[in-house]
């Protein structure tokens, strides 16, 4: 393997950045395996809606951590941060190289930094948070603080107001729950490096928001709400589970419930979506290893491949 090419590489970005198309391109030039460093795609049944790799995707290229869990089941950023590691190791270990590829960035930083006690504070979250307590009372917010932390809403008073908020504002940041951040946060995970971290940002914002307004249209082409009929279907779900919280499936799962009409939909899921790139974006900001690329470059893809070295 010559020496002057990355062995681990990172690629993020927000969402309808170009990953899948530029991870693709890279990992069959490097003979490399995928890493999903996403939180959505870890759930099987939920395709459309996350914009997985296709079947023929795949095919291309060895992908990891996708459909690894039922919507059911909760994955944690400890989890991927521990699986990503042994996968690293084991790719490495068959001489192939590694490519990391997503947009959750609290992975990325669980991996490459360990986790903190807890995640930042949110401001929007927080605001989202107030607004249904008032119209919904904090007894009822303690209610669903219960239903997905469990242990922390035992220890809270229903009408503890600030710390009902952290609390629900740590699980809707993470989709981790507050009582199993501090369970991990002694058990931090090491730090890990790639070889090289690259980002692809829009240098124009309106770019990204037609490339995500584009992206829905072609999901709810594909049967995107289908695909969330059977997952209401099972009877087992719910909306405060991580995988239905997911952007789009929350939307739709509301739509549904109410009858919202198709064309208001598209509107708060497209709106929904400009908002997760736009946290994504901050996160990223504050990654000040990343190598950023211009995804609305004519030339993006060309650039990715000459930063990992390899001929266009």
């Amino acid at each position: 393997m010559p020496a002057a090419l990355p062995a681990t590489i990172a690629l993020a970005g927000p969402t309808a950045s170009g990953k899948t198309a530029a991870a693709l391109r890279l990992a069959q030039a490097l003979a490399a395996e995928i890493i999903s460093v996403d939180s959505a795609l870890v759930y099987r049944g939920m395709d459309i809606g996350t914009a997985k790799p296709s079947a023929q995707e795949q095919a291309l290229v060895p992908h990891h951590l996708l459909d690894i869990r039922d919507p059911a089941q909760a994955y944690s950023a400890a989890e991927f941060a521990t699986d990503a590691q042994r996968l690293v190791a084991q790719i490495r270990a068959r001489g192939r190289r590694v490519l990391l590829v997503g947009g959750t960035m609290l992975y990325f930083k669980a991996l490459f930094e360990g986790l903190s006690a807890l995640p930042a504070a949110d401001a929007e979250v927080r605001e989202a948070i107030s607004n249904e307590a008032t119209t919904a009372g904090w007894p009822a917010m303690h209610a669903q603080l219960a239903q997905v932390d469990a242990a922390t809403a035992a220890r809270l008073a229903p009408n503890d107001a600030q710390r009902i908020q952290r609390a629900l504002e740590v699980f809707r940041v993470s989709g981790m729950p507050m009582s199993q951040w501090h369970a991990q946060a002694e058990a931090a995970t090491p730090e890990f490096k790639p070889d090289l971290f690259l980002s692809l940002e829009p240098a124009d914002r309106g770019w990204l928001h037609e490339r995500i307004a584009q992206r829905f249209d072609a999901m709810l082409a594909a049967g995107f709400l289908d695909e969330v009929r059977a997952l209401r279907a099972r009877g087992d779900l719910h909306p405060g589970l991580p995988s239905i919280r997911c952007v789009g499936y929350r939307q739709a799962w509301e739509a549904l419930d109410s009858g919202e009409p198709l064309a208001s939909l598209r509107e708060r899921g497209i709106a929904a979506t400009r908002q997760l790139a736009k946290r994504q974006l901050t996160w990223l900001r504050g990654m000040e290893q990343r190598r950023v690329i211009a995804c609305d470059a004519p030339d993006a893809l060309q650039q990715v491949l000459a930063a990992a070295g390899v001929p266009a």
